[in-house]
């Protein structure tokens, strides 16, 4: 009885382990083929807020614009119009997912415009003797690459006709990055 089983077990144990070495190989050279997706950038992004698609969106805007009026030292206004373009990135994103993609796009550069004032405030801040924290400047890069991983995933959102005014935006981003690279 046991000879009978023995080619069996025989066949068993020699089957499992050639078929365990064959699946590492077929997955192992699968997965160096496989392209893998571009890293995100890890970099968080603020809550909204208000959307400018309510009607108390105007409170925000005259509180943003009372904050920006009473900031006065460039450092400090630097971080502020962070915070406003990193707002507005995240606005956009939702304002698209709504289906209001004009606004959408508006919004967006409009946190792009921001983005493309704080490196003058760091210039003009270094001049007077102040100069911007070595880890602020990478807050900024990493903001900025957000910024165009975000602008990747609006094209993916919104429909193509909109291809020239995301084109805009995608100039903003670069302009924005070419700001901060030419930084000290």
């Amino acid at each position: 009885m046991f000879m009978k089983n023995f080619g069996r077990y025989l066949l068993l144990f020699a089957f499992v382990p050639i078929m365990f070495l064959a699946s590492y190989f077929v997955f192992s050279a699968s997965d160096s083929t496989v392209k893998t997706p571009q890293e995100k950038v890890i970099y968080n992004l603020p809550y909204p807020g208000l959307l400018p698609d309510s009607p108390l969106y105007l409170t925000k805007i005259i509180r943003d614009r009372i904050t920006d009026f009473l900031t006065r030292d460039n450092l400090k206004k630097a971080e502020l119009y962070l915070l406003y373009s990193d707002k507005r990135v995240v606005m956009s994103l939702s304002l698209a997912r709504k289906g209001k993609n004009q606004l959408a796009i508006n919004t967006f550069t409009k946190g792009e415009k921001y983005f493309l004032k704080i490196p003058g405030l760091l210039v003009s801040a270094k001049k007077q003797g102040n100069q911007a924290p070595s880890n602020f400047i990478e807050t900024l890069k990493l903001s900025n690459a957000k910024h165009k991983e975000l602008i990747e995933e609006l094209i993916k959102i919104l429909p193509q006709g909109l291809n020239q005014s995301l084109m805009l935006l995608t100039d903003l981003n670069r302009q924005v990055k070419t700001g901060i690279e030419s930084l000290p």
